[in-house]
């Protein structure tokens, strides 16, 4: 990645959500775990013309609403690069229930998306339930061969 390409992408990753939802999809059912906390799953990754839509599966385990949970995100290609940092929004994550998010990341190609790490939480609204609700026990996973970690 070259010098050039790397400065807008950071600005605008850490100026704004750069990748915002693009469907707020809602699912209920059951889950494999059932321990409290936060569960993100990475279950799909399809390229849409010259973006990589990529879709995540959150369940919120915790007895508590959250209200906006927004993760500093590093996209790696798939030998080892960082390719951008990103913002990624997730919105409302209601309790006890199942949540599907989208984000189109644009002039990326799913096929060099090597790895998903959630670097941080940049902002956390969750009322009672506590700052902590966003990252206090964060469960990662992944059904793609895009490996997630935090």
């Amino acid at each position: 990645m070259t010098r050039g390409k790397w400065l807008p992408l950071l600005l605008t990753g850490l100026g704004a959500v750069a990748a915002a939802p693009l469907a707020a999809g809602d699912t209920t059912g059951d889950t494999t775990d059932s321990g409290a906390g936060l569960r993100i799953e990475l279950n799909a990754a399809e390229q849409r013309d010259d973006a990589c839509l990529l879709t995540f599966v959150v369940e919120n385990r915790q007895d508590g609403d959250i209200d906006r949970a927004v993760y500093e995100t590093v996209l790696f290609d798939t030998e080892g690069r960082v390719d951008r940092l990103t913002l990624f929004n997730f919105a409302d994550l209601p309790a006890g229930r199942v949540r599907v998010r989208q984000f189109a990341v644009p002039e990326l190609s799913c096929a060099s998306l090597g790895r998903v790490l959630i670097n941080g939480v940049s902002s956390c609204e969750a009322g009672d339930t506590g700052a902590d609700a966003c990252d206090g026990a964060l469960e990662l996973d992944s059904r793609t061969a895009i490996e997630v970690l935090g």
